[in-house]
């Protein structure tokens, strides 16, 4: 299976492995995927939990997501362990179920390929009649691929507000899972956008987007970095958009050194140089004059001092570099060990949630960190906050 007992006792710790092994006999609906286990497990209520088990050879090891209090806290709960041991003790089944698993896959995609399209959209039509979240999803795309710019951008709106989430004034840990597959909705549609035909605007909305996403990140408890990546999603998407519709490189080039350069940034860690191909030479240019602009208006600004970094690097300007450590001699400049999104405003508090109290049933506590200081390490790259740059 790739794991055992101790690796669920590792994971879980001893405390709820013990309470885990008493809830066997509450595991019902065990239902093996290619990678992947699922069940529910009566306990206060009813709970669904998820492994995802090792696959082939050198892919081992287990994970687990559960709905209870403690599992939205990230943690590897009772129930996960009671679904690992109830998998353990089946062991000599798992291979074939995950066979069926896949002769159920490939007749459902037989199935699917042989239909007419009267076929598909009477089953399509019946799938949306049964499934709001999915009536919409597929609205927004419909939007998107009609050009209906103004009903792509009211849904847009709604799908990165973030006040339906936030129950006490912020979005708990708990939420940000449902919150973050909202903001990959809006990723699909501006991409929908930008293939119909309709990048450029879909260039303004994604930006509007990153803008409205920066005021909101700082009320959002994204521990697990999920929200993180979906906005990195978004950001991706307006680089392809500006890839296709070829924007004025140099009000491109504002607007990239503005946005790194801004109060708010945190939502996402876009690199500049990653639209080295749009901007062109002037583009380039002009970013370069702004960034230096920047740099003599704020000669110790954590954000200006790394973007003239990157810019002169990448020119291969040896001068310019030693130039610009040069300036730094008289008072070292520390780096954070944080993505770009912490540059501008280096002790910034973090939102934390401990969750709600399970047994209490009291609301959250606000809690704050200040990010720590490091000498050795550098910002990270788009799409990997918090992990240190090589």
């Amino acid at each position: 299976m790739g794991f055992g007992e101790d690796e669920l006792r590792a994971l879980a710790g001893t405390r709820s492995f013990e309470r885990g092994s008493g809830y066997l006999d509450a595991v019902r609906g065990l239902e093996v995927d290619d990678g992947s286990v699922t069940a529910v497990v009566h306990g206060t209520d009813v709970y669904e939990v998820e492994l995802a088990l090792g696959g082939g050879a050198g892919d081992t090891g287990v994970s687990g997501r559960c709905d209870c209090p403690y599992g939205q806290e990230g943690n590897f709960c009772k129930h996960c362990v009671a679904v690992g041991l109830t998998v353990l003790r089946q062991a000599e089944a798992i291979p074939r179920q995950r066979a069926d698993a896949r002769t159920r896959a490939s007749g459902l995609e037989a199935w699917l390929t042989a239909l007419s399209r009267d076929e598909l959209l009477a089953l399509v039509r019946e799938q949306v009649a049964g499934d709001r979240e999915l009536r919409r999803r597929l609205e927004l795309r419909a939007a998107a691929a009609r050009s209906d710019l103004g009903t792509v951008r009211e849904r847009v709106l709604a799908l990165i507000d973030p006040r339906p989430f936030a129950r006490y004034g912020y979005v708990e840990y708990a939420d940000a899972h449902a919150y973050a597959r909202q903001v990959a909705e809006t990723a699909d549609a501006l991409r929908a956008l930008t293939t119909s035909g309709q990048a450029a605007r879909a260039v303004g909305l994604a930006e509007e987007a990153i803008r409205a996403l920066g005021e909101a990140y700082e009320e959002i408890d994204d521990s697990d970095g999920v929200v993180g990546q979906a906005v990195a999603a978004v950001a991706e998407v307006h680089l392809e958009a500006c890839g296709v519709a070829r924007p004025d490189p140099e009000r491109l080039a504002e607007w990239l050194v503005g946005h790194v350069l801004g109060e708010r940034n945190d939502a996402t860690d876009l690199d500049p140089l990653d639209y080295a191909d749009v901007l062109g030479q002037a583009g380039l240019a002009r970013l370069r004059q702004l960034a230096a602009e920047a740099r003599r208006r704020s000669p110790r600004g954590w954000a200006e001092r790394y973007l003239m970094e990157r810019l002169v690097k990448a020119e291969g300007d040896v001068d310019a570099l030693v130039a610009l450590y040069v300036k730094d001699l008289v008072r070292p400049v520390p780096r954070i060990c944080a993505s770009p999104r912490s540059w501008a405003r280096p002790t910034a508090p973090r939102m934390r949630s401990r969750g709600r109290n399970a047994d209490s049933g009291t609301p959250p506590t606000r809690h704050t960190s200040t990010v720590a200081w490091s000498t050795t390490c550098a910002p990270a790259t788009r799409g990997q906050a918090g992990r240190p740059r090589p």
